[in-house]
């Protein structure tokens, strides 16, 4: 009876460590949509989840994406007039921009980004019509 009381025990603290060490997932994440007098919240939900599912940092975790019109419209302006997008001919309406926050650990797993977390991350996203689906266009700081 002894061994078997011992058996379980050590299962159950077994069990219990490694649902510790999990990573942390999307169920973790926040995602703000906020009022927008362009796009629809599908519209919106459709950009989000291109973000999410292109989101593949190693060793980093998506804590939040939002929406802000006001900040989506400042950097729609410069893509327009000085960055990838001049020349291009793509519409403001079919240009997207949402933010996003993360957290890199201290794995040394990511080569680009130091462990720490990192806020107002950008996510550029141009589609060809309102009836097409989003690309990824641009992503950074």
């Amino acid at each position: 009876m002894k061994k078997i009381i011992v058996s379980l025990f050590a299962i159950l603290l077994v069990f219990s460590l490694v649902a510790c060490n999990q990573k942390s997932t999307n169920e973790e994440l926040t995602i703000d949509i906020g009022d927008s007098d362009k796009f629809n919240r599908e519209e919106i939900n459709n950009a989000i989840k291109i973000v999410k599912d292109n989101f593949a940092f190693p060793a980093s975790t998506l804590t939040k994406i939002w929406y802000d019109e006001e900040e989506s419209d400042r950097n729609i302006k410069f893509y327009l007039e000085n960055g990838k997008g001049e020349g291009t001919g793509v519409k403001p309406e079919d240009i997207i921009v949402l933010l996003s926050n993360f957290d890199v650990d201290d794995s040394e797993d990511n080569p680009v980004f130091s462990p720490g977390s990192y806020e107002n991350y950008q996510w550029l996203l141009i589609r060809d019509n309102k009836d097409s689906e989003w690309m990824i266009d641009d992503q950074g700081y």
